[in-house]
Order: structure tokens, then C-alpha cells, then sequence
């Protein structure tokens, strides 16, 4: 009888693993601060600068109350204080059929194509159930990710469901939220390795930049990460630097 060698098993491929990408949608693929500047100037030239002021506080009193941004809500409820005003269906038809295709971020289809080589693109998005999913689906974004898509309230409070919709050994998360981050970060440990690109208002604010830790991976841009193979992706995401964020994110 030929007893054959004991040999020690190889480490699991990258490749072999269930890997699922969570693709933030907002400054993250799609230039939302352009978006927001374009529909600034259009509010302005339909109801005029302090009529357009007052949309805008209606909208951050709203986001403070909801802890999403909701433009349409915030129109309607602009509506409630200017019942008479002739110009409102502009201003909704204006944002229900924006061109989102054309703010997408240089080569952010090409990282979703990808990120469709490696394992599983998935959008995971803050929003309303109106008009994010309107941006998701005009951008291009929904057909890109074959339809995975998941928007939440508070997505980083949805942890849980992410994991039973899309089950995976290793999460990539890239957002332009440094605080989203950090509590996935928190939750999940070396399981997720946290991308960050410093794009749009919130990725360059100082405050904020100094109040939490850094991400595993920090991008100048999103098309930065095709300069990634999926195995420094994925190792970003285990090495000690991940492990530092986590312990700074529970002392915080």
C-alpha cells in the first residue's frame, strides 16, 4: 500500500472566495455636488435667490429630521408654505429626469465593471425611495450592478440584512464618508476592507477628516482602484492598519 505524504493545505485563493463590493453611491461614483450646484442655479432662476434660501433650509431641517437627504419632500413641503406657486412642476420635473448619466465620476462604470471580475458589485446607498433609486437607475448604476442594489435610511445600521442578501468572506466598502466607514469598520473588523475616495464636500472637510481614523485604502479619486488588484484589496483590509481603525473607532 503507497502511503502518499502528508502535505499542509494551501491558504485559500482570493479568487476562490465570495467577495462583495459596496459601492457608495453619492461623491462616491456620482459627482452629487455638481448635481446639487446645478439644481442651486435652477431654483434660482425659477423662484429667485430667497425663495431658493428657504428651499434649502426646508431641505436640511428635513435631513435632520429624516437623516437623509429627500428633495422631493423637501419640495413638497416647500409647496405647503407656497401653495400658488406656477413653477413648481418645473422644479420637479427638472430633478425627476436629470441627466445623473452625466455626473458619473471618470471611470466609475469601469470600477463597477471591475469590481463584476472579482465577485459582486452591490450599491449600498442612504436615501428616499423616490428619488435615490431614480438616480441609481438614470446614472446608469442599476443596470451596471445587474439590479443589486439596496438603499437604506441608515445603512450602516443595516449591517445584518447586507450580510443576508449578499453573503461573502470578504466586504469591500468605498464611500465618501469617513463616519460610515468607521462603524462598518467597528462592526465587521478584517472581514471588510474600507475604501475611501476623497472626493466631493464631505472627504475634504477638516473637522471631519480629524475626527475619525483613517480608512485601509484612501483614494485622490474612484478610478484610483483599478490600480488594485484584488488581492491588496482584500489584504488591505486584514493587515494591522485595519486593526488600528477598529480599536480607535471603539475608544471614540
Amino acid at each position: 500500500m503507497k502511503i502518499r505524504p502528508h502535505l499542509p493545505r494551501r491558504p485559500k485563493k482570493v479568487t476562490a472566495q465570495r467577495i462583495v463590493f459596496l459601492l457608495d453611491v453619492d461623491n462616491t461614483l456620482l459627482d452629487n455636488d455638481r448635481i446639487t450646484a446645478d439644481l442651486r442655479r435652477h431654483l434660482e432662476r425659477e423662484v429667485g435667490v430667497a425663495c431658493q434660501q428657504q428651499y434649502w433650509t426646508i431641505f436640511e431641517q428635513l435631513r435632520a429630521e429624516l437623516g437623509y437627504a429627500d428633495y422631493l419632500g423637501a419640495l413638497q413641503r416647500y409647496r405647503i408654505e407656497h401653495p400658488h406657486a406656477h413653477n413648481l412642476f418645473a422644479i420637479s420635473s427638472y430633478l425627476v429626469n436629470y441627466p445623473f448619466a452625466n455626473r458619473l465620476y471618470p471611470d466609475a462604470l469601469d470600477v463597477v465593471d471591475q469590481c463584476r471580475k472579482w465577485g459582486t458589485p452591490v450599491i449600498l446607498s442612504d436615501g428616499d425611495v423616490v428619488f435615490q433609486p431614480r438616480k441609481v437607475e438614470r446614472s446608469g448604476l442599476f443596470e451596471a450592478t445587474q439590479g443589486n442594489v439596496l438603499i437604506f435610511v441608515h445603512k450602516e445600521k443595516e449591517l445584518k440584512d447586507v450580510e443576508r442578501r449578499f453573503p461573502a468572506d470578504h466586504y469591500v466598502l468605498v464611500d465618501d464618508k469617513l463616519r460610515i466607514l468607521t462603524a462598518v469598520k467597528h462592526a465587521w473588523g478584517p472581514r471588510v476592507t474600507t475604501v475611501f475616495p476623497r472626493q466631493g464636500h464631505y472627504a475634504t472637510d477638516s473637522k471631519i477628516l480629524a475626527a475619525f481614523p483613517a480608512a485601509d485604502i484612501t483614494l485622490d479619486r474612484i478610478g484610483d482602484l483599478l490600480k488594485y488588484d484584488l488581492y491588496a484589496l482584500v489584504s488591505a483590509g486584514r493587515k494591522h492598519q485595519g486593526n488600528t481603525m477598529l480599536k480607535k473607532a471603539r475608544t471614540r
